[in-house]
């Protein structure tokens, strides 16, 4: 899985910032919107918006010299929807849908994922000092190439399993849990972790 750098910052409904690490490129890229509940999150509207996400994400490019098409943006947010689904069919989990069928996945999205799989990914660099960075300029499809080769290294490697939903009751990200012990329950400690603990504590006060 890709992880040149590590989480991306996201804004809540309530206004608040906080880190979330889903541990791999493409769970990340289910933040950037999606079917359903995602689509009142959804920054993939102008080819320049997927740029600038990239230049958020883990992958840390820089959007300047990311050139995306119209083209490119539609296969982005196909490959988007395409993973929301193909990934609760994996955890059983069911975000809340405009329509029932909004998360049911499809042979078709299989055939997105390997279709955006097949063209050539980022290149990869190694400088000087020993860190990694990737060949630039690159193109929107060359980004999604590496997002759909991750995607596929996911769900076909070790961690397949573990790929789980936030166990907050009203929160729907997504993440693989990495960790030795594979406890991991919350998108973030910073967020959903913390709240559990301040509404556990105020029970335990209450009681």
């Amino acid at each position: 899985m890709t992880d040149v750098a590590s989480g991306i910052t996201l804004v809540s409904l309530q206004g608040a910032r906080f880190l979330f690490d889903p541990g791999a490129l493409c769970l990340e890229f289910l933040t950037s919107g999606g079917p359903g509940i995602g689509a009142r999150f959804e920054v993939l509207h102008r080819p320049a918006d997927l740029a600038d996400w990239l230049g958020r994400s883990r992958l840390r490019l820089d959007p300047a010299r990311v050139d995306v098409d119209p083209a490119e943006l539609a296969t982005a947010r196909r490959l988007r929807d395409a993973l929301w689904r193909l990934v609760c069919a994996r955890t059983g989990t069911r975000p809340p849908a405009t329509t029932p069928t909004d998360f049911d996945a499809t042979p078709g999205d299989l055939d997105t994922l390997n279709e955006a799989a097949a063209a050539a990914p980022l290149a990869p660099r190694l400088d000087a000092d020993g860190t990694r960075h990737w060949v630039l300029p690159a193109s929107g499809q060359q980004a999604l190439a590496s997002i759909a080769r991750d995607a596929i290294d996911l769900f076909s490697g070790p961690y397949a399993d573990r790929i789980r939903e936030c166990g907050a009751h009203n929160c729907y990200l997504v993440f693989v849990d990495t960790s030795r012990p594979g406890q991991r329950r919350w998108c973030s400690m910073e967020r959903c972790g913390n709240r559990h603990k301040v509404r556990s504590l105020r029970a335990r006060r209450d009681a």
